[in-house]
Protein backbone atom coordinates (compact mmCIF):
# COMPACT_ATOMS: atom_id res chain seq x y z
CA UNK A 1 0.00 0.00 0.00
CA UNK A 2 2.98 2.63 1.06
CA UNK A 3 3.47 2.29 -2.64
CA UNK A 4 0.18 4.14 -3.51
CA UNK A 5 0.90 6.55 -0.85
CA UNK A 6 2.56 10.01 -2.96
CA UNK A 7 0.09 9.28 -5.98
CA UNK A 8 -2.57 9.97 -3.66
CA UNK A 9 -1.26 12.82 -2.14
CA UNK A 10 -0.49 13.69 -6.11
CA UNK A 11 -4.28 13.43 -6.83
CA UNK A 12 -5.26 15.70 -4.05
CA UNK A 13 -2.41 18.17 -5.46
CA UNK A 14 -4.74 17.62 -8.48
CA UNK A 15 -8.27 18.02 -7.27
CA UNK A 16 -7.64 21.21 -4.68
CA UNK A 17 -6.37 23.24 -7.85
CA UNK A 18 -9.50 21.70 -9.70
CA UNK A 19 -11.54 22.96 -7.30
CA UNK A 20 -9.50 26.45 -6.96
CA UNK A 21 -10.22 26.68 -10.90
CA UNK A 22 -13.89 26.40 -10.19
CA UNK A 23 -13.52 29.25 -6.79
CA UNK A 24 -11.64 31.25 -9.62
CA UNK A 25 -14.67 30.97 -12.39
CA UNK A 26 -16.80 31.74 -9.64
CA UNK A 27 -15.57 34.87 -8.78
CA UNK A 28 -14.36 33.56 -5.00
CA UNK A 29 -10.52 34.20 -5.12
CA UNK A 30 -10.01 34.88 -1.48
CA UNK A 31 -11.17 30.52 -0.89
CA UNK A 32 -9.42 29.59 -4.44
CA UNK A 33 -6.13 30.76 -3.18
CA UNK A 34 -6.14 28.44 -0.31
CA UNK A 35 -6.76 25.78 -2.18
CA UNK A 36 -3.66 26.42 -4.07
CA UNK A 37 -2.16 26.43 -0.99
CA UNK A 38 -3.40 23.37 -0.11
CA UNK A 39 -2.01 22.27 -3.78
CA UNK A 40 1.49 23.16 -2.70
CA UNK A 41 1.39 21.11 0.47
CA UNK A 42 0.17 18.20 -1.13
CA UNK A 43 2.81 18.82 -3.88
CA UNK A 44 5.29 19.29 -1.38
CA UNK A 45 4.44 15.95 0.90
CA UNK A 46 3.87 13.37 -1.99
CA UNK A 47 7.81 13.90 -2.97
CA UNK A 48 8.86 14.04 0.40
CA UNK A 49 6.72 10.84 0.84
CA UNK A 50 8.22 8.95 -2.15
CA UNK A 51 10.97 9.35 -1.07
CA UNK A 52 11.21 8.42 2.64
CA UNK A 53 9.09 5.79 1.63
CA UNK A 54 11.15 4.68 -1.78
CA UNK A 55 7.78 4.42 -3.32
CA UNK A 56 9.24 6.29 -6.61
CA UNK A 57 7.55 5.25 -10.37
CA UNK A 58 6.96 6.63 -14.02
CA UNK A 59 3.82 6.94 -13.34
CA UNK A 60 4.55 8.95 -10.45
CA UNK A 61 6.73 11.63 -12.10
CA UNK A 62 4.02 11.92 -14.91
CA UNK A 63 0.87 11.82 -12.91
CA UNK A 64 3.44 15.15 -10.68
CA UNK A 65 3.76 17.21 -13.67
CA UNK A 66 -0.22 16.50 -14.95
CA UNK A 67 -1.27 18.03 -11.45
CA UNK A 68 1.41 20.39 -11.41
CA UNK A 69 0.28 21.51 -14.71
CA UNK A 70 -3.46 22.10 -13.34
CA UNK A 71 -2.59 23.51 -9.75
CA UNK A 72 0.65 25.72 -10.60
CA UNK A 73 0.03 26.48 -14.32
CA UNK A 74 -4.06 27.21 -15.33
CA UNK A 75 -5.13 27.78 -11.81
CA UNK A 76 -2.47 30.63 -11.06
CA UNK A 77 -3.20 31.56 -14.61
CA UNK A 78 -6.47 32.45 -14.25
CA UNK A 79 -6.08 33.75 -10.82
CA UNK A 80 -3.46 36.39 -12.68
CA UNK A 81 -6.50 36.91 -15.46
CA UNK A 82 -8.74 37.90 -13.08
CA UNK A 83 -7.09 40.50 -10.83
CA UNK A 84 -5.57 41.81 -14.45
CA UNK A 85 -9.51 42.71 -14.91
CA UNK A 86 -10.29 43.28 -12.09
CA UNK A 87 -7.36 46.05 -11.69
CA UNK A 88 -7.25 49.80 -13.09
CA UNK A 89 -4.70 51.88 -15.68
CA UNK A 90 -4.22 50.73 -19.42
CA UNK A 91 -7.75 51.31 -20.51
CA UNK A 92 -6.75 52.08 -23.91
CA UNK A 93 -4.91 48.77 -24.15
CA UNK A 94 -6.91 46.52 -21.52
CA UNK A 95 -8.45 44.27 -23.80
CA UNK A 96 -4.61 42.83 -25.27
CA UNK A 97 -3.07 42.93 -22.24
CA UNK A 98 -5.37 41.40 -20.40
CA UNK A 99 -4.26 38.45 -21.80
CA UNK A 100 -0.74 38.16 -20.64
CA UNK A 101 -1.52 35.78 -18.09
CA UNK A 102 -1.71 33.23 -20.86
CA UNK A 103 2.00 33.24 -20.35
CA UNK A 104 1.70 31.31 -17.15
CA UNK A 105 0.23 28.27 -18.42
CA UNK A 106 2.65 28.17 -21.72
CA UNK A 107 5.60 28.74 -19.99
CA UNK A 108 4.54 25.86 -17.08
CA UNK A 109 4.07 23.92 -19.63
CA UNK A 110 7.70 24.31 -21.09
CA UNK A 111 9.01 24.00 -17.47
CA UNK A 112 7.77 20.47 -16.65
CA UNK A 113 8.36 19.60 -19.96
CA UNK A 114 11.60 20.25 -19.65
CA UNK A 115 12.04 18.97 -16.42
CA UNK A 116 10.92 15.66 -16.86
CA UNK A 117 13.75 14.82 -19.33
CA UNK A 118 16.37 17.11 -17.78
CA UNK A 119 18.44 14.82 -15.34
CA UNK A 120 20.33 17.44 -13.80
CA UNK A 121 17.77 19.06 -12.26
CA UNK A 122 17.82 16.29 -9.04
CA UNK A 123 19.19 18.69 -6.23
CA UNK A 124 18.49 21.51 -7.73
CA UNK A 125 16.07 23.29 -10.11
CA UNK A 126 17.20 25.40 -13.42
CA UNK A 127 14.63 28.29 -13.58
CA UNK A 128 12.10 29.35 -11.02
CA UNK A 129 9.87 26.16 -10.20
CA UNK A 130 5.93 26.28 -11.27
CA UNK A 131 5.08 25.86 -7.57
CA UNK A 132 7.02 28.83 -6.83
CA UNK A 133 5.33 31.06 -9.26
CA UNK A 134 1.77 30.08 -7.96
CA UNK A 135 3.32 30.95 -4.59
CA UNK A 136 4.08 34.36 -5.83
CA UNK A 137 0.65 34.94 -7.19
CA UNK A 138 -1.47 33.60 -4.19
CA UNK A 139 0.82 35.60 -2.19
CA UNK A 140 -0.39 39.08 -3.38
CA UNK A 141 -3.58 37.83 -2.83
CA UNK A 142 -2.89 36.91 0.64
CA UNK A 143 -0.86 40.03 1.34
CA UNK A 144 -3.91 42.04 -0.17
CA UNK A 145 -6.94 40.29 1.76
CA UNK A 146 -5.18 39.86 5.00
CA UNK A 147 -2.05 42.04 5.34
CA UNK A 148 -3.47 45.26 5.16
CA UNK A 149 -0.48 46.03 3.14
CA UNK A 150 -0.92 49.54 0.90
CA UNK A 151 2.00 49.43 -0.86
CA UNK A 152 0.11 45.19 -1.77
CA UNK A 153 -2.93 47.14 -2.32
CA UNK A 154 -1.16 49.69 -4.87
CA UNK A 155 0.06 46.75 -6.75
CA UNK A 156 -2.42 44.62 -7.27
CA UNK A 157 -4.75 47.44 -8.16
CA UNK A 158 -2.37 48.32 -11.00
CA UNK A 159 -3.04 46.27 -14.42
CA UNK A 160 0.67 47.82 -15.15
CA UNK A 161 2.57 46.17 -12.32
CA UNK A 162 0.42 43.03 -12.59
CA UNK A 163 1.64 42.70 -16.41
CA UNK A 164 5.11 43.20 -15.78
CA UNK A 165 4.47 40.82 -12.58
CA UNK A 166 3.16 38.32 -15.17
CA UNK A 167 6.08 38.71 -18.07
CA UNK A 168 8.88 38.67 -15.45
CA UNK A 169 7.89 35.74 -13.20
CA UNK A 170 7.07 33.57 -16.43
CA UNK A 171 10.26 34.44 -18.01
CA UNK A 172 11.70 33.19 -14.83
CA UNK A 173 10.55 29.97 -15.20
CA UNK A 174 12.26 29.29 -18.51
CA UNK A 175 15.67 30.77 -17.57
CA UNK A 176 18.06 28.43 -17.02
CA UNK A 177 19.45 30.39 -13.33
CA UNK A 178 19.84 27.44 -10.81
CA UNK A 179 17.44 27.42 -7.91
CA UNK A 180 18.15 25.36 -4.78
CA UNK A 181 15.07 22.86 -4.27
CA UNK A 182 13.39 21.77 -1.15
CA UNK A 183 13.12 18.21 -1.86
CA UNK A 184 14.10 16.82 1.41
CA UNK A 185 16.02 12.98 1.00
CA UNK A 186 16.08 12.83 4.88
CA UNK A 187 15.09 14.70 8.21
CA UNK A 188 18.30 14.70 9.30
CA UNK A 189 19.94 18.59 9.35
CA UNK A 190 23.33 17.79 7.87
CA UNK A 191 22.65 18.25 4.31
CA UNK A 192 19.08 20.39 4.49
CA UNK A 193 21.11 23.34 5.97
CA UNK A 194 19.76 25.57 3.35
CA UNK A 195 16.60 24.23 2.84
CA UNK A 196 15.51 24.29 6.73
CA UNK A 197 17.27 27.74 7.67
CA UNK A 198 15.18 29.42 4.64
CA UNK A 199 12.02 27.93 5.71
CA UNK A 200 12.89 29.00 9.64
CA UNK A 201 13.63 32.54 8.48
CA UNK A 202 10.80 32.75 6.33
CA UNK A 203 8.17 31.28 9.21
CA UNK A 204 10.10 34.10 11.12
CA UNK A 205 8.94 36.36 8.72
CA UNK A 206 5.46 35.81 8.32
CA UNK A 207 5.54 35.66 12.52
CA UNK A 208 6.48 39.20 12.50
CA UNK A 209 5.27 40.66 9.45
CA UNK A 210 2.38 38.40 8.65
CA UNK A 211 0.93 37.49 5.22
CA UNK A 212 1.88 41.16 4.21
CA UNK A 213 5.40 39.19 3.93
CA UNK A 214 4.83 36.30 1.36
CA UNK A 215 5.70 37.93 -1.46
CA UNK A 216 9.15 39.01 0.05
CA UNK A 217 9.63 35.24 0.29
CA UNK A 218 9.12 34.00 -3.13
CA UNK A 219 11.32 37.16 -3.79
CA UNK A 220 14.34 35.71 -1.29
CA UNK A 221 14.46 32.75 -2.28
CA UNK A 222 15.04 33.78 -5.56
CA UNK A 223 17.89 35.93 -4.61
CA UNK A 224 19.24 33.30 -1.80
CA UNK A 225 19.38 31.39 -5.16
CA UNK A 226 21.82 33.06 -7.01
CA UNK A 227 23.76 33.63 -4.34
CA UNK A 228 23.82 30.31 -3.42
CA UNK A 229 24.51 29.01 -7.36
CA UNK A 230 27.65 31.47 -7.39
CA UNK A 231 29.32 30.24 -4.39
CA UNK A 232 28.49 26.58 -4.83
Amino acid sequence: MKKHIPNLLTLMNLVSGFVAIIMIMNGNLKLSVWFITASLLFDFGDGLAARLLKAFSGIGLQLDSLADMVSFGIAPGLLMYRLIVSAEGLDSIAGYIQYTPVLIPAFSGLRLARFNIDKAQSDHFRGLPTPGNAFFIISLVFAAEYGNSQLIQGLINSRAVLCFLTILFSSLMITGIPMFSFKFRHLRFKGNELRIVFLGSSALLIGGAGFASLPLIIILYIIVSIIWALIS
